[in-house]
Order: structure tokens, then C-alpha cells, then sequence
């Protein structure tokens, strides 16, 4: 399985603060906003990477990035020439996708939870395993917002529906996807939206009609943010900063789980920290180093 990771868009809700600057870059507590999505990517083993971005700020994530052998694992970039909708990422990844399943998450969003892994890997096996869709639903007191699925009184999908009007449920669909190869051929076949974009709800939703999504609740113990709006940001970065105090243990740290996941040795992680020693977050890769694994 390969991940994209979609980090373009313009970020209008964030205004005037990204204006000038991609909201991926903004930090949530400590670290930029794109380094939890990369993270949890990273946890699940996936060391194919491709970023969606803007033109603009494609040299901006190769300066913080490059082609991510620091990280042991491989970088590659795609540019999006203006936010078409979501399912647009999936049909500008055709090629980096190639035969292979797809992990696709949004950039701007940061998720915690305990066994959140084990969850996500469970959704990968699956798609392995057996192919199809698999998505993640949360309760959201503001359904008008998000992509809403539907239940039976049995739990069993009924509909998606996107930013609806009259919502036929409060459980959003979370940016993380999991996805057979026929991702990229359904995306391509999706009409524009009566808001014109292409919509990763159709995608979904044609997945539905053919039996073949899964949708996982994430309940009580997990917290999701869409951190595309200024209250969300700010909630996610003072959640984050709570459990890395309460915990001394971050959330979000690439380098960190690179160690962990064998794919770099002591001594990178150490010339990672080294111009970042008079910062927590470089003091933090210090410690790590000195711990066996």
C-alpha cells in the first residue's frame, strides 16, 4: 500500500492567516500541522509517500522534506494547479498509485485515540485482504459541514451524503481513507458537485452502491480535528500540547517513529537533533536516541 497525502488547496477558512502562507506549515502546539498526518502514515509502515500540492509551495515542503531518505522512507510530489475537491488527489496520484492500494489522507487533519494504529491497520488488512473502501465515522454536533453517513437500525451503511443540508445523521467521514486500486478509476468517472468539485464522497458513495464500504465509528477516547478553521486549529494545538505534557511523550514525530520503525539508526537521528538542540522538540530527539529499542 502507498499513501498520498493531500496538502494543496488555498485554505480560504484559515483567512487571513494563509494568505501568504500554506496552512500545512502552521504549527499545531509544536510541529507543522502536515507532520500528523505524515506520522500516522509512517506508523502503519507505508514508505511510499506522495504529496499533493500547490505550485506555489512545492519548494517550500521539498526545503522541509526533500525526498524523505532522511526519514528512510520515499518522498515524492504532485502538483495540484487550483483545489478541484478531493477526489482530485486520487486521479493526480494515478501514476504514483500504480497497481498498488492506496492509504489517502487530508492534510489538515490530526487524530489521537487509544489503539488508533491497531484500527488503522486493521482498515489496511482489510483492503489487503479483501479489497473495496474503508472510512471512518465521527460524531460532529455541526453535520453541515462534513460528509454524513447514514445508518439502518441494523449499523449498516445506508447513504453518504455531502455537506447536506437536512443531515441524516451527525457522524462525519473523517479525512483518512483506505482504498482498493479502484480508487483511482471511480474518481476519474465523478461529475463535479453543484459546488463544482469532485467530490470524495462520490468516490465513496460509488463504493456503497457496489457493497463495497466499510465505515468504522471512532467513539468515546478518540479525538479528531479538522484543523481548517481557526477554532479547530486552536483546539487541536492546545489538545496536543495537553497530552504531550501530561504524557512527556509527543504526538506527531516523524523522526521519532523513523527510529522506532528501524529506518534510521541512532546516529541520523542524532545529526537530525543536532541544529535543533536548543528547542524541546530537538532536546525530545535527543532523549529518544538514548533509549534501546
Amino acid at each position: 500500500m502507498k499513501a498520498v497525502i493531500l496538502a494543496g488547496g488555498s485554505g480560504t477558512r484559515l483567512y487571513p492567516v494563509t494568505i501568504t502562507v500554506n496552512k500545512h506549515f502552521l504549527p499545531i502546539y509544536n510541529k507543522p500541522m502536515i507532520y500528523y498526518p505524515l506520522s500516522l502514515v509512517m506508523l502503519l509502515g507505508i514508505k511510499d509517500v506522495l504529496f499533493i500540492v500547490n505550485p506555489q509551495d512545492l519548494e517550500s515542503f521539498e526545503k522541509l522534506f526533500g525526498n524523505g531518505s532522511h526519514l528512510g522512507i520515499n518522498i515524492s510530489y504532485k502538483i495540484q494547479e487550483k483545489p478541484n475537491g478531493l477526489a482530485e488527489g486520487l486521479i493526480l496520484a494515478d501514476e504514483f498509485i500504480g497497481d498498488d492500494n492506496v492509504c489517502y489522507m487530508l492534510g489538515d487533519n490530526v487524530f489521537f485515540g487509544h489503539d488508533l494504529v491497531k484500527i488503522m491497520k486493521d482498515a489496511k488488512n482489510e483492503i489487503e485482504s479483501n479489497g473495496g473502501a474503508y472510512v471512518f465515522g465521527y460524531y460532529v454536533k455541526d453535520p453541515e459541514r462534513f460528509g454524513i453517513v447514514e445508518f439502518d437500525e441494523n449499523g449498516n451503511v445506508k447513504s453518504i451524503e455531502e455537506k447536506p443540508e437536512n443531515p441524516k445523521s451527525n457522524y462525519a467521514v473523517v479525512g483518512m481513507y483506505f482504498y482498493d486500486n479502484e480508487a483511482v478509476k471511480i474518481a476519474k468517472q465523478v461529475k463535479p458537485s453543484d459546488r463544482g468539485e469532485l467530490e470524495i464522497t462520490s468516490v465513496n458513495e460509488e463504493y456503497l452502491k457496489k457493497g463495497r464500504l466499510k465505515v468504522k465509528l471512532l467513539g468515546r477516547g478518540f479525538a479528531w480535528f479538522d484543523a481548517g478553521t481557526h477554532d479547530s486549529f486552536l483546539e487541536a494545538g492546545e489538545f496536543v500540547a495537553t497530552i504531550e505534557k501530561k504524557t512527556g511523550l509527543m504526538i506527531g514525530c516523524i523522526e521519532e517513529i523513523a527510529f522506532n520503525n528501524g529506518w534510521i539508526s541512532k546516529d541520523q537521528l542524532l545529526k537530525i537533533a543536532q541544529p535543533l538542540r536548543k528547542t524541546d522538540y530537538g532536546k525530545y530527539l535527543m532523549e529518544i536516541a538514548k533509549q534501546e529499542r
